[in-house]
């Protein structure tokens, strides 16, 4: 069998497996050559082998922990166990995330099993009852340990949750999403100077102390509130929410990326005075289809086309300077050269992701190269494919560093999201097969 006839049996597979959004940037009249089809489709079936015969098994074995109802905080390189680990609130909402879009792209009850999972062990553990939100993290045994409430903890809640309402449509789920929305705008919101405060104790007032860096606001928040916001929208069309989307994308064009450099701001006093100089690719890349997908997701033809050209320079300027000569991306830099050459598995999904968005942006050919060879070294250098789902980090020449295959940060997400999103939009830009459902 040629491989074209072999991709054509192999589409409709990865087509009932998914349930595709609106339609994404780009359009529907960007109509890939024969060869770029060839390459998509190749793109779209391995990741939903990659998705579902290595990441979501891997998962689902080995990391729930009966005795508690929840997850266990830490197994580390060596797949040993850490049960007394404390445990976070973002590896839960990711795993909510994870396995509810699972589920409602595939259907098959095992992964509704673990969403369930998931959403009791988010609502029944980490919600502070008293004063709202989420906590950072909570012992082994369920109790809170560290109570501060960080932003970027609370706007995974609000993306998991908002899956999980469009995977079962559980309107407490739903309610549940708002409720943390509202709770930001009320309480994380700088009235003075725009945007949202990183930190914050249990009370909900400003915090000193940031977990994710210098300063009291980072880019880091700020693109992840625009994902969650982004994806409450399209389940929630409220318009209180649709301006506070359209203030957070006028504020990270105007006030987190750098329009001379294409390059992320990462850290910043209150009033944006930046106070690091730092470069990571891997966020700029990341912020460059995640602020396409939210232009699109408003539906404003105009906003789209503001955002198009810039999400584009990040893709070239990414390309330029953060893809290493073997293909993968590199972790820091400074405007002096590069500051930490390993490559982390997260950075490695979100150039997939990054240059298949500037593909459909453009048409142009180097970024399907781009996305197709950060695929690659994925493949290559992060998949675990003695126990499952992706090392966290290798050095600059590839080899593996002993870190945590689940911790705190090492949670179910860039690589899910990558899988899927290539099934997605690779589906999205390939002819139908005949008898094929029409896209939704």
């Amino acid at each position: 069998m040629n491989p074209v006839s072999r991709l054509v049996l192999l589409l409709p597979l990865a087509l009932a497996c998914l349930r595709l959004p609106a339609e994404p940037a780009g359009g529907s009249g960007f109509s890939p050559p024969a060869q770029a089809r060839k390459t998509l489709g190749a793109l779209a079936a391995d990741a939903q082998r990659e998705l579902r015969g290595n990441i979501l098994p891997f998962w689902l074995k080995y990391t729930r922990n009966p005795a508690n109802g929840g997850y266990y905080g830490l197994i580390d390189a060596h797949m040993r166990v850490h049960a007394d680990a404390p445990r976070g609130a973002l590896l839960t909402s990711r795993i909510l995330w994870t396995f509810s879009k699972a589920y409602e792209t595939c259907h098959d009850p095992e992964y509704l099993a673990m969403a369930r999972w998931a959403y009791r062990d988010l609502t029944e553990h980490f919600f502070d009852p008293r004063h709202g939100g989420l906590y950072w993290t909570i012992a082994a045994d369920g109790k809170p340990a560290d109570t501060h409430k960080q932003v970027y903890g609370q706007v995974f809640g609000i993306y998991g949750l908002a899956e999980y309402y469009a995977a079962t449509g559980d309107r407490g789920a739903l309610n549940r999403a708002i409720g943390l929305y509202r709770l930001m705008e009320r309480r994380c919101r700088d009235r003075v100077n725009g945007g949202y405060f990183d930190s914050f104790d249990r009370e909900w007032r400003v915090s000193a102390v940031n977990l994710l860096g210098p300063g009291p606001k980072t880019q880091n928040s700020h693109i992840h509130i625009l994902e969650a916001y982004t994806n409450l929208l399209r389940v929630w069309p409220d318009p209180g929410l649709r301006r506070s989307e359209r203030k957070l994308i006028d504020l990270i064009l105007t006030r987190i990326l750098n329009p001379q450099t294409h390059h992320l701001i990462l850290y910043q006093l209150a009033d944006w005075t930046p106070v690091s100089d730092a470069i990571s690719y891997g966020h700029d890349i990341e912020l460059s289809w995640l602020i396409t997908e939210a232009a699109r997701v408003l539906g404003d033809p105009a906003l789209e086309a503001r955002v198009r050209p810039i999400a584009l320079a990040i893709a070239a300027t990414t390309l330029a300077q953060g893809v290493d000569k073997d293909g993968g991306i590199i972790d820091e830099a400074s405007p002096q050269g590069y500051t930490d050459t390993h490559k982390d598995w997260w950075q490695q999904a979100e150039a997939v992701t990054g240059f298949l968005n500037a593909y459909q942006l453009s048409g142009e050919p180097r970024y399907l190269a781009a996305s197709r060879r950060s695929w690659g070294y994925i493949q290559a250098h992060f998949v675990d494919r003695v126990h499952g789902d992706w090392i966290e980090r290798v050095t600059r020449s590839g080899v593996p560093v002993p870190t945590a295959k689940v911790s705190l940060w090492k949670c179910a997400s860039h690589s899910r999201r990558c899988c899927f999103l290539l099934m997605e939009r690779g589906a999205r830009l390939l002819p139908a097969p005949t008898g094929a459902a029409p896209a939704r």
